[in-house]
């Protein structure tokens, strides 16, 4: 195959790549945004808050506010529930804290059959349905909110491709280029591995 036709082609595939990547990065950017948009305005309309500023000035075991949240929930005081990683933040170290605190460490599967076992009519019985109600809307809602953080990880993740796509693209174009522009300075009857010219 002579070297100007190698040449060619293998820019022209750059080319088709670049296109491909364009079109990859696009439709990845727009899912970003949109599921950006989709967590946004879903947390935005459950009206979640963290706990003020001041609430974490005494933070004691067995209150709203322990030492474990202060390194990480602290650090959103005040601020409504918005993102994914507020999300996670506000499930994992909130509210799980909570739960765990609560008898049968929170577990609902357990609260649950605990409270089916109790005498009816009991106090123990009205004790442990009040706290399967509670147990279930906590897990309930950390599910909601962990489900809105992988949501979030995905359009995190979708953007950085995005940005890797058009990166990828912008150098397969410069190497196109620069692979159309050699083939027009090569001799038209050089081989592609011997260099010889073909004399048939």
């Amino acid at each position: 195959m002579r070297r100007r036709t190698f040449d060619t082609l293998v820019s022209l595939t750059g080319m088709l790549l670049v296109v491909v990547l364009i079109v990859a990065g696009s439709l990845l950017t727009w899912g970003h945004f949109y599921i950006n948009n989709q967590v946004h305005n879903q947390l935005a309309e459950q009206q979640i808050f963290f706990p003020p500023k001041s609430a974490f000035a005494n933070p004691k075991a067995g209150t709203e506010i322990t030492p474990s949240m202060i390194p990480s929930v602290s650090q959103y005081a005040g601020q409504q529930l918005l993102t994914g990683q507020q999300a996670q933040v506000y499930a994992n170290d909130f509210i799980a804290v909570h739960l765990y605190n609560m008898p049968y460490h929170g577990v609902y599967s357990e609260i649950s059959t605990a409270a089916r076992t109790a005498k009816a009519g009991s106090t123990q019985a009205t004790s442990l349905a009040s706290l399967e109600q509670t147990s279930f809307q906590g897990t309930t809602l950390r599910g909601m909110l962990l489900n809105a953080f992988a949501f979030g990880t995905m359009a995190s993740i979708m953007g950085w491709a995005a940005i890797g796509a058009y990166i990828a693209a912008a150098i397969l174009l410069v190497l196109a280029i620069l692979g159309l522009y050699h083939s027009r300075k090569t001799d038209p009857e050089a081989e592609i591995l011997t260099g010889t010219h073909d004399h048939i």
